[in-house]
């Protein structure tokens, strides 16, 4: 079963348990009169709307590519994901809402034998469910199931609050119903802001894992024409599609199609181990002794020595032109990059007279 048929289970596990939930408070609210009950049981079928925006969101994410969308429809996952997060905030801003109001004016709680069975049993199936949604969105790395999984959970905690409120209200008459409800809701609100900072951050470009990023670096490596890879850029189109590129430093006695077969490859190995549409650049290390080389070691040596820089890559050289081009990544504490680029252009210029110098400030998207 693939991911987006897992998730669809998963959601439908969701929307089954509510119903079913729904239907046993239905059957005894009706049969002990108790019309708290029954509009409980309606709750409880709004409460299958987290899992039914889950099934939505993933149904149009398979949509393939078109025309407007090259790189297909996988980000709607992410609307899905913030979709929930809304709804658990705005639950969260309800109860507090509610709960403020017991701080000023407690009720004592009433509870018949009814009452409690249908409180457990709603417990127990909403500890369950959230745990079980939640673990798989954690599994299929799936924002929108995680989500709602948290939404069951959070549930479960308030129900759990209000029946030691009332708990303790009943045997020493102490309200902690308003106490427990802002802490809760706010613990609520909090995770639910958690929660959106995920997708959001998706959508805007989030920094991808250091572990992906180290794994492709050692796997890029791992051939034997590669002496360097640099700049790698990623960008997530949705959990399934991701587009890159990266740089890799190669001799310079390496052919037209010895490169093009090594960049070929790269590409292959990419897709096959992380699903990465990459596009793979090329920077010559000049080899052998001559003037090229020379030069190649004086620039790379003198710009490595500023302690603000932090990797120094993509020298070219060309006679014809008269020009040396190399490009620096700095640290977090250059925040000028165009005057940093300006004292490394004097220094070059001054150590190889009569060469256009050109220092490109490059930056590190990923790591």
């Amino acid at each position: 079963m693939n991911r987006s048929a897992e998730i669809i289970r998963t959601s439908v596990v969701g929307i089954v348990a509510n119903v079913l939930l729904a239907a046993f408070k239905a059957l005894v609210g009706l049969l002990a009169s108790s019309i708290a009950i029954v509009m409980d049981a309606v709750n409880n079928l709004s409460d299958a709307l987290s899992s039914v925006i889950t099934i939505i969101g993933t149904k149009l994410s398979q949509k393939p590519a078109d025309r407007e969308h090259p790189y297909g429809h996988g980000r709607v996952e992410y609307f899905s994901a913030i979709i929930i997060a809304v709804i658990v905030i705005s639950a969260g801003v309800t109860s507090l809402a509610e709960s403020g109001k017991k701080l000023f004016h407690p009720v004592e709680p009433s509870y018949t034998t009814t009452t409690l069975i249908v409180i457990i049993v709603a417990i127990v199936v909403k500890l369950l469910l959230g745990w079980y949604v939640k673990k798989q969105g954690e599994k299929l790395k799936s924002d929108a199931l995680i989500a709602s999984g948290s939404d069951a959970l959070f549930d479960a905690i308030i129900t759990v609050a209000t029946l030691i409120s009332a708990g303790v209200m009943l045997l020493w008459n102490v309200s902690l119903d308003g106490i427990l409800g802002v802490l809760i809701s706010a613990f609520i609100i909090k995770a639910g802001i958690e929660m959106l900072s995920s997708p959001v951050g998706e959508l805007l470009g989030a920094r991808v894992s250091p572990e992906l990023v180290a794994d492709i670096k050692k796997e890029v490596l791992a051939f034997d024409e590669v002496h360097g890879v640099y700049d790698i850029i990623l960008h997530n189109y949705g959990p399934d599609v991701m587009i890159g590129s990266l740089h890799v430093a190669v001799n310079d006695t390496l052919t037209a199609q010895e490169i093009h077969g090594l960049t070929r490859k790269i590409s292959i190995e990419m897709y096959r181990k992380h699903g990465i549409v990459m596009t793979v650049g090329v920077y010559a290390v000049a080899t052998g002794e001559n003037q090229r080389r020379e030069l190649q070691t004086l620039v790379t040596r003198t710009l490595a020595a500023h302690k603000e820089i932090v990797q120094v890559h993509g020298f070219y050289c060309s006679e014809k032109e008269n020009l040396v081009s190399v490009d620096v990544v700095p640290d977090v504490s250059v925040h000028d990059n165009q005057a940093l680029c300006q004292e490394l252009t004097q220094e070059l210029s001054a150590l190889i007279p009569g060469k256009t110098v050109m220092v490109v400030v490059d930056h590190n998207y990923s790591e």
